[in-house]
């Protein structure tokens, strides 16, 4: 499984209407209102081999509402 992390800018006044429905994206997991140059944190897991950029590509940026994405690839979780 891979773990990756999806930070979003949205167009004025659409964050919670993007949130919303990027909660419903297969394979999203969590996503949060966040402050500064982005407005969105969605963590995102994969299946093994997937390919994470058609992954962000057409599930997330193809959103309406989205301006920009910027993806963080994760290695090891230290918890």
């Amino acid at each position: 499984m891979q773990t990756i992390f999806v930070q979003l800018k949205c167009d004025l006044g659409s964050a919670y209407d993007v949130a919303m429905v990027l909660a419903e994206q297969e394979g999203v997991s969590e996503v949060y209102s966040i402050s500064g140059q982005y407005d969105l944190l969605a963590k995102c897991y994969l299946d093994d081999g997937k390919d994470i950029g058609r992954y962000v590509a057409t599930r997330i940026q193809n959103l309406d509402g989205v301006r920009d994405t910027y993806t963080t690839i994760t290695f090891n979780a230290f918890t």
